[in-house]
């Protein structure tokens, strides 16, 4: 086996680039959570109504993930990252005033905006994190998460000395937009031009047979020309491979536990342990601190054990925690078991991306589509936890989470490297020059 190349100045920018903006992008983030309880104050709503409220977050979200993939085949994963970034700014100065003059449907619409800029870039960091790591030959999509992470670490911390100190929600939040739109300009101006678009190529689909040829438009790739199309059905061929069904349901499970703690922790523990709202941003730190220490971390696991028994154990230790959080009567033990459920959910999300990708053809369209499933349990599934929570409580609610995870951890030998030869292009079938269209 060949030694991973050098990563050279442009390669070692670019990555520099996706990690600072996952960065801040994890504290816009956690920015936003810390302050649910002091925004849903503000707002005078009940739970279930503040669910509502999350649901333009859903909305925004979806819209997003569900436009990304088009948008990055036809101008590649940099546009796709800077109108992100205009939307996640434009998203925090609507939350902030919706916030300061206590409309509800300003917040939602805040929301949907932000959630429109997160579901557009993400699925494009996913294509250009997948595509950095080919490129270097070794992990990079845990480590670039893993950056999300500690933004949101960064942004617990300053939510819960803003919340002690009673700081106005919308001026925090606008200052938070200021620093995102300095990062995004930054970050836009150092990724390369292309990745994603230059997928199928002159030299790629273009000389390829009929059946790689059947594949690259089933795919939804346009590039040789245009004369592949980009629609609904060319996204949903990819899932027609039972393996790539197993791991967005892999995923599904781990992003809805992750997008549950994101969510709901702080009211999880105001509401359901009685705890005070600086407590309650304490505890999603702790998870967020959790989460940071297993992305960045996990490498050697991954490298030791392989992405099928790491992600199986993450699942149970998850699990593990979420079971002390729902049944424990003891706050102080339901704090302590968000760390379990930080580090459980930390490689779920990240591992199983790379595996979409891992020893088959299509490789950005595969990530793409398991990116579109995770982030729909991750933005969608969470918020319908709060009309859940209106009749059985926030704390009984999170049981759909312990499920989805028990579920998850039976099914992980999907995320096994399938074997060599599995799914690649048949002979003939990649010209000179289709290695490298790989790589981006």
């Amino acid at each position: 086996m060949k030694n991973p190349p050098v990563m050279d100045a442009t390669t070692r920018r670019w990555r520099a680039a996706l990690f600072l903006f996952m960065l801040a992008t994890g504290v816009s983030m956690a920015s936003w959570v810390a302050r649910t309880p002091a925004v849903r104050d503000a707002l005078d709503v009940t739970t279930g109504s503040m669910g509502l409220v999350l649901f333009g977050l859903s909305v925004g979200s979806m819209a997003g993930v569900l436009a990304s993939g088009g948008l990055v085949r036809r101008r590649g994963g940099r546009q796709a990252i800077a109108t992100g970034a205009g939307l996640l700014v434009a998203g925090l100065l609507v939350i902030a005033g919706g916030a300061a003059l206590e409309v509800s449907a300003g917040v939602f619409c805040g929301l949907a905006l932000f959630g429109a800029g997160m579901g557009l870039a993400e699925v494009a960091f996913n294509i250009e994190g997948a595509a950095v790591e080919r490129t270097l030959g070794r992990p990079v999509l845990p480590v670039l998460h893993g950056c999300f992470s500690l933004g949101t670490v960064v942004g617990a911390l300053l939510g819960m000395g803003l919340t002690a100190a009673r700081f106005p929600v919308g001026w925090h939040l606008a200052a938070v937009a200021v620093a995102v739109a300095a990062a995004g300009v930054w970050t836009v101006r150092a990724v390369p031009a292309g990745t994603g678009q230059e997928e199928a190529g002159p030299e790629g689909p273009a000389e390829c047979d009929a059946d790689a040829d059947a594949d690259a438009s089933a795919a939804g790739f346009e590039g040789g020309g245009g004369r592949h199309p980009d629609g609904i059905r060319g996204q949903l061929a990819v899932w027609q491979d039972r393996r790539l069904v197993m791991i967005g349901l892999i995923v599904l499970a781990m992003a809805f536990a992750e997008g549950s703690a994101n969510d709901w922790l702080p009211l999880l523990m105001v509401d359901g342990h009685g705890t005070s709202a600086t407590a309650g941003s304490l505890t999603f730190m702790l998870f967020a601190v959790a989460m940071t220490t297993g992305r960045f971390t996990g490498g050697p696991l991954l490298v030791r054990y392989g992405p099928a028994a790491v992600v199986r154990a993450s699942a149970l230790v998850a699990a593990a925690g979420v079971t002390l959080v729902v049944f424990s009567d003891n706050a102080l033990l339901a704090g302590a078991a968000v760390v379990l459920w930080g580090l459980g959910a930390s490689l779920g999300f990240p591992v199983t991306i790379s595996a979409a990708g891992e020893g088959v053809r299509n490789a950005s369209a595969r990530v793409a589509a398991v990116s579109t499933a995770g982030y729909a349990a991750f933005l969608v599934g969470p918020p319908s936890l709060g009309f859940l929570a209106d009749h059985v409580g926030l704390r009984n609610a999170m049981v759909v989470v312990l499920v989805l995870l028990g579920g998850a951890a039976l099914i992980t030998r999907a995320l096994r490297t399938p074997p060599s030869g599995a799914g690649e292009e048949p002979p003939g079938a990649q010209a000179p020059g289709a290695r490298q269209s790989d790589l981006v």
